[in-house]
C-alpha cells in the first residue's frame, strides 16, 4: 500500500511517499481502503516536529493524519458500536497515520456513512467538525442569543465553527484575511464578516459588537489573543485551539526567531485579573482527546446527522493525490485556501466499491 512517512522534522521534502506492507489487524481494528483524508493544519505542525502530543505518542518516523473515510476490508473480531461489515463505507479517525492506502483503526472511532454524505468530502469531515463541536458545545456553552467570533472563518475548522454557531442560535461574526473569502464566508451564515486586511480589527469589532462577545474562537496565537481578551464581555470566554501564525507563511520550515519572539509575545493571563474581570480563557487540543471515546462518539454521531439532514454543508474539498502531499502542505501553509485540503490515495475506491480479490493464477503445471 501507499504511505507517506516523516522520518525527522523539516520542509516539504520530508514527505516521503512509499510503500509498505497491508498493516495486520488486531482484534477490535478493522482495515479500512481509505478514500479521502484530510489534511490539518495540525499535520504541518508534525511535520516541523513541533507537535508535542507527536512525539508523546509516536516519535519518528511518523506517519501524519489524523482524519480519513473509506471502505471496510476486513474486521478483526470483535462487537463494534456500528455493527460494521466488509464493504461498509465509513469515515473515522486515528492518533496520526491516516496519511496511508489502508488503515487498521479501532472500532470505537469508525462510523458508517449516512444517505447523502460522499466519500471523499467524508474524509474531510472529522477534524474540523469535532474541533468546532467541542469548543463551541463542550467549553463554549454555544447558546440562542449569544455573541461569538470566530477568526479564521474561511478555513476548514472556521466555516464549521461558523455553521455550527448558526445551529446552535449564536449571532455570528467571522474574521478573513482577504477580500476573496468574505461571501464564501456570509454564504455559511456568518451574520457580520470582517476582512482584517482592508480594515483594523480592533475598532471593528468594537464596532460590531461593542459590549463584548460572549465567547471567541481563535487559533492564530499570539497575533490576537490579547486583543481577543480585550473584546470578551464579562462572563465571555477566550477559545484557542492553536498557534498557527508562530509559523511563517509559505515556508517550508520553521523561522526560529520568529517562533522565539511570538513565544515571548504570547499573553500570560492573570488568574486575579481574570477573577476580577469575570473573563475565561481556555483552550485544548483534539489529539488528547482520544480517551473520550463515550463524548467523541456521541459527538460525532450528532455532526454525522447534521450532515445527513443538510444543517451542515458537506465541506469545499480540493483534492491532491496522496504522493502529492508536499504540494497540499504548501497550499494550506500560504494561507490562502479555502475549506478543506485532501489526498485521495492511487486506486482509492471513490464509488465505495472494493476492488475484486486477487483471484489464483494458473501456473504452468500447477494450479
Amino acid at each position: 500500500m501507499q504511505k507517506i512517512i516523516v522520518r525527522s522534522p523539516g520542509s516539504y521534502k520530508r514527505l516521503e511517499a512509499v510503500q509498505e506492507k497491508e498493516p495486520l489487524v488486531p482484534e477490535g481494528h478493522a482495515l479500512v481502503r481509505t478514500v479521502s483524508i484530510g489534511v490539518n493544519f495540525a499535520d504541518v505542525v508534525v511535520r516541523l516536529g513541533l507537535y508535542p502530543s507527536a512525539k508523546k505518542y509516536v516519535g519518528w518516523p511518523i506517519t501524519p493524519g489524523f482524519e480519513f473515510s473509506g471502505v471496510v476490508e476486513r474486521l478483526g473480531g470483535g462487537d463494534s458500536p456500528d455493527n460494521l461489515k466488509v464493504g461498509d463505507r465509513v469515515v473515522g479517525v486515528v492518533r496520526f497515520g491516516a496519511y496511508a492506502g489502508q488503515i487498521a483503526a479501532p472500532y470505537q472511532y469508525l462510523f458508517r456513512l449516512p444517505p447523502g454524505v460522499g466519500l471523499v468530502e467524508a474524509g474531510a469531515i472529522p477534524v474540523a467538525s469535532l474541533t468546532a463541536y467541542y469548543a463551541l458545545q463542550i467549553l463554549g456553552a454555544a447558546a440562542p442569543g449569544k455573541k461569538v467570533l470566530i477568526h479564521s472563518a474561511a478555513g476548514g475548522v472556521g466555516s464549521a465553527m461558523v455553521q455550527m454557531a448558526k445551529i446552535f442560535g449564536c449571532q455570528v461574526t467571522g474574521v478573513v484575511g482577504s477580500k476573496s473569502k468574505v461571501d464564501f464566508v456570509r454564504s455559511l451564515g456568518a451574520d457580520v464578516v470582517i476582512d482584517k486586511s482592508g480594515e483594523p480589527l480592533e475598532s471593528r469589532l468594537r464596532a460590531v459588537c461593542p459590549e463584548g462577545f460572549d465567547l471567541i474562537l481563535d487559533a492564530n496565537g499570539a497575533a490576537s489573543m490579547r486583543q481577543g481578551y480585550r473584546a470578551l464581555r464579562p462572563t465571555g470566554r477566550l477559545i484557542l485551539y492553536g498557534a498557527h501564525t508562530m509559523l511563517t507563511r509559505g515556508s517550508g520550515s520553521p523561522n526560529w526567531l520568529k517562533l522565539a519572539w511570538d513565544y515571548l509575545r504570547t499573553p500570560r493571563f492573570n488568574p486575579l485579573d481574570m477573577i476580577n474581570e469575570n473573563k475565561s480563557v481556555m483552550a485544548f487540543n483534539l489529539s488528547y482527546l482520544f480517551d473520550e471515546r463515550e463524548l467523541l462518539r456521541a459527538a460525532f454521531t450528532k455532526i454525522l446527522d447534521w450532515y445527513s439532514e443538510g444543517q451542515l454543508r458537506l465541506p469545499e474539498v480540493h483534492e491532491y493525490p496522496l504522493s502529492g502531499v508536499g504540494d497540499a502542505h504548501r497550499a494550506l501553509q500560504s494561507g490562502t485556501t479555502m475549506g478543506k485540503l485532501t489526498l485521495i490515495p492511487e486506486g482509492a475506491p471513490r464509488d465505495g466499491v472494493l476492488p475484486e480479490q486477487n483471484q489464483p493464477q494458473l501456473v504452468e503445471g500447477k494450479t
